[in-house]
């Protein structure tokens, strides 16, 4: 598209929109032109025929999930039928029963004129999976003919509440066990960590299937017994492709990295599944290049990458280049407008600098949810366009979509880098008044930030004193300590960083702070003091780090770091070339004061 025509102008809205909550403010109004964001490349649409592959490979969804309508059409022609059956009835129980509508399942079934074992055991179900397990056991207690099939459903009910005593207990007057039963009552002890009874239970059944053995290796590796989940999958009869996958996944979990590729490796046949755990393990263990080669690997293999795998990838993109590759290979292969991939791509050129393609990938998004419209919100806000954010807000509740707590943080923030106090008092408050939402302690440091950023640094005082003590963290405390440090509050400021410094998790930022602030007004005790409490709780200071990005590859350069290996000439081309032209002086000795 010719950049005369692009749109660099307000976001557009659909004129018939559904409304949601008033926006408790209005910022609707165009920026001028030196303020628009830049408007980037335009990313490639795909064709109208791999539109139409995608839809025909999507999965169908649950047939009341995807026709809501359909139960109560089904209990018009229930009403119609002249006569009924046990199993017209029985039918019609499990339909309200699983739609979670017990109310009406227990009237339809008070009114049956005869029940059988699979019309109780609907009912009992219905109950537990609506945890209600008063009304479940009544019934279960009331049944004339218990079958296995109820006694595994109110086992499992128990078990899903956390009430695993009670669950064995009925367990153990079961007189006929399936399969099923023995692994719901083992999965119960799993997640609850019981994993001595889960191995007693499992050593004492009379057989096992590979969800049995899946489930007790998955639950050993994740309550860290490594050795036993590694012996007990090495006993396992047959290993089909889901408990090699579940053990790739727990050892990802547990960050043995090494034992992902080991086991990866072996496995005789590999799924999507398989290549999604082995570079989700090494990019969430920070392995981004043992991710990338896996991701390579993939790409030659039978097995093609899904939304999934791309968005995995995405993540560990390092560079705007990569972004635009994944995103180009997304497009190819039909899932360019996956809502969920979509969200990552809106973050993750945001994150590498390119918020004219964010803003695009965003609005090429055909159906936005409230991840796609807070992950636009937070570009804007960390790209300082604090106008924008706030017009993407009230899109977003124009749209009919609720925002939560993480968009929250993304508007707050908005309107601290853009000074906006009013609509900045107005959002929090709105916060708890309109969407529901409890402010916590993310939602106070932007309140605090944005009044001290604006001189209020009492009314940020204030905040913190009122606020709820268990939400008055590291970071709501840093926003006030850096207010009093910027306007001379000294003595406050002495008084939150001494706050500070007494949780455990205080980083070395609160400590630098503070003492800058005692060493600005000459308190030379009190900062050996401060930098003295860092040493001794084994508090190191992070070194600041500056990158950019040259053609396919991003540098970084940290403080005190010369490793770089082209190092000698940058520091001939600053010498030379740059530092001649920084005519401003204030920026000058500020670069010189880094240095020095």
């Amino acid at each position: 598209m010719p950049a005369a025509q692009r749109r660099t102008g307000p976001l557009p809205v659909r004129p018939n929109a559904p409304k949601g909550p008033r926006n408790p403010f209005h910022h609707d109004q165009p920026l001028p032109q030196d303020q628009q964001p830049p408007p980037g490349p335009l990313p490639l649409r795909p064709s109208p025929r791999t539109q139409r592959r995608r839809r025909l490979r999507r999965p169908r969804r649950p047939l009341q999930g995807r026709w809501p309508g359909r139960l109560s059409e089904a209990r018009q022609l229930f009403d119609r039928m002249p006569e009924r059956n046990v199993y017209s009835w029985t039918i019609l129980v499990s339909g309200y029963c699983r739609t979670g509508e017990v109310g009406q399942a227990r009237e339809l079934f008070d009114r049956m004129p005869v029940r059988n074992p699979y019309s109780w055991t609907a009912m009992v179900l219905g109950y537990a999976r609506s945890g209600m397990l008063g009304e479940a056991r009544e019934l279960f207690d009331r049944m004339p003919e218990k079958n296995v099939v109820s006694w595994t459903a109110m086992v499992r009910g128990y078990v899903e509440c956390g009430r695993v005593g009670e669950a064995r207990e009925l367990f153990n007057r079961m007189g006929h066990r399936n399969l099923y039963s023995w692994n719901v009552m083992i999965l119960g002890y799993l997640e609850e960590g019981r994993v001595g009874e889960a191995v007693e239970l499992f050593e004492s059944m009379p057989e096992r299937n590979v969800v049995t053995w899946t489930s007790m290796v998955t639950g050993l590796a994740r309550s860290g017994e490594m050795g036993k989940a590694r012996e007990l999958f090495g006993r396992m009869p047959v290993k089909d492709v889901a408990a090699w996958n579940a053990m790739i996944v727990v050892c990802a979990e547990e960050g043995l990295v090494n034992e992902v590729r080991e086991l990866f490796d072996l496995m005789p046949k590999r799924n999507v599944v398989s290549w999604n755990a082995a570079i989700g393990g090494n990019v969430r263990n920070g392995f981004r290049e043992e991710a990338s080669r896996l991701f390579i690997e993939m790409l030659r293999s039978p097995s093609k990458p899904n939304e999934a795998t791309l968005t995995t990838v995405l993540v560990a993109a390092e560079s705007t280049f990569e972004v635009t590759e994944i995103h180009g290979l997304a497009t190819l292969l039909g899932f360019g407008s996956d809502t969920s991939f979509g969200n990552a791509l809106v973050t993750m050129y945001s994150r590498t600098g390119d918020l004219g393609s964010a803003r695009l990938a965003f609005e090429e998004l055909m159906v936005k949810d409230v991840v796609s419209w807070t992950s636009i919100i937070q570009a804007y806000s960390y790209h300082g366009c604090g106008a924008f954010a706030l017009q993407a807000f009230a899109r977003m509740l124009r749209c009919g979509a609720k925002p939560d707590g993480v968009a929250m943080v993304g508007v707050l923030s908005a309107c601290s880098h853009a000074g906006l106090v009013g609509k900045g008092r107005k959002v929090f408050k709105s916060m708890s008044r309109v969407y529901g939402l409890e402010p916590q302690a993310e939602h106070y440091a932007c309140l605090v930030d944005l009044l001290g950023r604006a001189g209020l640094v009492t009314e940020a005082e204030g905040v913190v004193r009122t606020m709820p003590s268990s939400k008055r963290d590291e970071c709501v405390l840093g926003a006030l300590l850096g207010a009093c440090r910027v306007h001379d509050k000294i003595e406050a400021a002495g008084e939150v960083g001494e706050e500070l410094i007494k949780l455990e998790q205080a980083g070395s930022g609160g400590y630098v702070l503070l003492a800058n602030a005692y060493a600005s007004r000459g308190r030379w005790s009190d900062a050996a003091r401060v930098r003295k409490t860092m040493k001794e709780k084994g508090v190191e200071k992070v070194p600041g780090v500056s990158s950019i990005e040259v053609g396919t590859r991003r540098h970084s350069f940290y403080v005190g770091d010369s490793s770089h290996p082209r190092v000698l000439e940058i520091y001939v081309m600053l010498d030379e070339v740059l530092l001649p032209h920084m005519k401003d002086v204030k920026l000058l000795q500020s670069f010189q004061s880094v240095h020095t």
